[in-house]
């Protein structure tokens, strides 16, 4: 019994400090800059088992010195309603669900606020420990966080290219300029690559992702402008 016992204190802890350490971390990444994610060091892992050298582009700025073409970008590309969801997309999901019933294709319905998530606190994957911790932190950030804030630690932390991350690092590297100048035509194409950053280039698009760029540039007609932090995100 005694051991019993134990066990259950033990798995109590673990509870407890699982808990604790994940809110804290959500609650400091609510102010502090998110400088390095498991995806930058696993990808840095990756090119030393190749044997190439370590790519790591990454620089943070915040959200007001991006341009403002590139919240509403990735918005009309990947989640159009970010501005209103709280953090999952059920529309979304039902059609995807749907898609892959009759495709062979599977077509996802990851939110900005799920790929945030995945981004700050996880690794790519795709096993069910995985995919429920994503949502565990994307109700955490979702509750913890400011639309503004979780565009603006997903524009700095999400792939852009090989060893690329963050607008500032893709605007440097690809467009030589900053990301403060980016144009919409620039935001579209950056946009346009982060279904596959490592196969699509914002540096030396192909015809498809030109085509993408006018898509993703007719879709932002349609968009609201990205509201300022303590504006009305509805």
């Amino acid at each position: 019994m005694g051991f019993f016992h134990k066990i259950l204190r033990f798995c109590k802890w673990v509870v407890v400090f699982f808990f604790s350490s994940t809110i804290l971390a959500v609650v400091l990444y609510r102010f502090v800059p998110v400088f390095a994610t498991p995806l930058m060091v696993i990808r840095s892992v990756e090119q030393v088992v190749k044997g190439d050298d370590i790519k790591w582009h990454h620089s943070w700025t915040s959200l007001e010195h991006m341009s403002p073409h590139l919240p509403v970008a990735v918005m009309a590309s990947e989640d159009q309603n970010f501005l209103k969801h709280h953090g999952f997309d059920v529309e979304a999901i039902k059609k995807a669900m749907e898609y892959n019933e009759t495709h062979e294709k599977k077509r996802g319905a990851s939110t900005i606020s799920q790929q945030t998530a995945k981004n700050v606190f996880l690794w790519p994957g795709r096993s069910w420990l995985r995919k429920g911790l994503e949502a565990y932190f994307t109700f955490l950030i979702e509750l913890l966080w400011s639309k503004q804030r979780i565009m603006e630690v997903y524009l700095n932390s999400i792939e852009m290219g090989p060893g690329i991350y963050g607008a500032e690092a893709v605007a440097e590297h690809h467009f030589n300029k900053s990301a403060a100048v980016l144009t919409r035509h620039d935001c579209a194409l950056i946009a346009a690559t982060l279904p596959k950053p490592l196969e699509y280039s914002s540096k030396t698009p192909s015809a498809y992702m030109q085509k993408r760029q006018r898509q993703i540039l007719r879709q932002m007609k349609n968009m609201p402008r990205f509201p300022a932090e303590g504006e009305d995100v509805k």
